[in-house]
């Protein structure tokens, strides 16, 4: 299983091309969905498919796929491997791309080594991933496997007014095949991890068995505007001080969890925005965090009847708004144990994993058997130009996902 590998340099200088593609003026890569610097990665990314000599095709949606299929596309289900390659503002240039490239760079090992696989290998770039621009995020994969109308996604709204279905209109991906209309046989991802756990323990593979549920909300808490310095503490209607107690349980609640939850409020602005002012309005984002549905579920309805109490304790208006919403994902078993006997057979060291962010592997697990496969990230850093994994974790991780899509190719 463990014999040949993959081209390591072209696959890191793919990596490093494709990681200039979107830099602004101040050298930051800015690549969000459906631009023109998407654009410019996604014609760099087919040109790679075709050099390849990959069929390519492009789903209403815009996810681009690449198929390896002698016989056709229909055949049988296809193997399929992918990530994403929009970024955040001001990203690296690892996330999604890596997992995208890794299986372009399987696909071109796999044939030009003569393999004959028994049934199509795709490799599979899935559009708005992140969510920056357009919302929800995983957008491409959730359309994909029937999780949101093709027509609901192609007329979202994007931060800047801009409307998905002309966004891609007008960068030439609004493809002609419907969403899901390749079902795999299988789904693999690879991915830098984004977390510190497999540096801090020295080791070079995770087999990820399970993903976080997530809950986004958009919380709006009204109160009354006043004088900073005439209005005493007990007689205020503080919109600020509501969302700081709000910050403050999340922690607080996240702290003292038996299962692995974490919280965020990473947006937050109050209003009128005056340093004399008491703030009539506080306006946050909370990003919550749980492995079982269960927990998750207790979490939200715990924060819901403190907000209650706390709109009442202070005399406040709070309103609440749902930005995204994902279960927790088990994925499949079988697949977990290939990867971990993958790694074993290179006498690499691996270890189960929970993925604390979300995947577009976690929506193709509704229509297939599905997994995916982490290699260390430097410092755990992620979502910053700082993100970085070295060359040599990068070609094991592709490596490790060569004799993975061998075996399941031959299924």
């Amino acid at each position: 299983m463990n014999d040949g590998s993959i081209d390591g340099g072209r696959l890191i200088g793919r990596i490093r091309e494709l990681g200039n593609v979107g830099r602004d003026a101040d050298g930051q890569l800015v690549r969000l969905a459906a631009t023109a610097a998407d654009k410019q990665g996604r014609d760099l990314f087919v040109s790679w498919l075709k050099e390849a000599g990959l069929d390519v095709a492009v789903d209403r949606v815009g996810n681009i796929f690449g198929i390896w299929s002698a016989g056709g596309w229909e055949e049988r289900a296809p193997l399929m491997m992918g990530s994403h390659i929009d970024s955040v503002i001001n990203a690296g240039i690892y996330d999604g791309c890596y997992g995208v490239l890794a299986a372009l760079e399987v696909i071109q090992t796999l044939k030009s080594s003569g393999f004959q696989p028994a049934r199509p290998i795709v490799v599979a770039a899935f559009t708005n991933e992140e969510g920056v621009r357009f919302a929800p995020d995983m957008m491409g994969s959730l359309v994909y496997a029937g999780g949101m109308d093709v027509e609901e996604a192609l007329a979202a709204k994007g931060t800047d007014g801009a409307v998905l279905g002309e966004e891609l209109r007008k960068i030439g991906y609004a493809g002609p095949h419907a969403p899901g209309f390749l079902t795999p046989s299988s789904y693999i991802e690879l991915h830098v991890e984004q977390g510190p756990v497999l540096e801090r323990e020295g080791i070079a593979i995770g087999a990820v068995e399970n993903l976080q549920g997530i809950s986004w909300r958009k919380v709006v808490v009204s109160g009354t505007a006043n004088h900073a310095g005439t209005t005493p503490t007990g007689m205020r209607s503080d919109a600020g001080y509501g969302a700081a107690r709000i910050v403050t349980y999340l922690r607080e609640r996240a702290l003292a969890s038996s299962s692995p939850m974490v919280a965020t409020v990473g947006c937050l602005a109050l209003e009128p925005s005056a340093v004399n002012v008491i703030p009539s309005r506080a306006t946050l984002t909370i990003d919550m965090r749980v492995p079982f549905e269960d927990r998750l579920l207790e979490e939200e309805d715990a924060l819901d009847r403190f907000m209650d109490q706390l709109a009442e304790e202070e005399g406040l208006s709070i309103s609440v708004e749902r930005l995204a919403r994902s279960k927790p994902v088990a994925f499949d078993q079988a697949l977990v144990e290939i990867i971990e006997r993958a790694a074993n057979a290179r006498g690499l060291s691996n270890r189960r994993m929970t993925s604390g962010a979300g995947h577009d592997a976690q929506m193709i697990a509704t229509i297939a058997p599905a997994a995916m496969i982490f290699v260390p990230s430097v410092g755990g850093i992620s979502h910053n130009p700082a993100e970085c994994t070295h060359e040599d974790d990068l070609v094991t991780g592709v490596n490790v996902l060569l004799d993975v899509a061998r075996i399941l190719s031959l299924s």
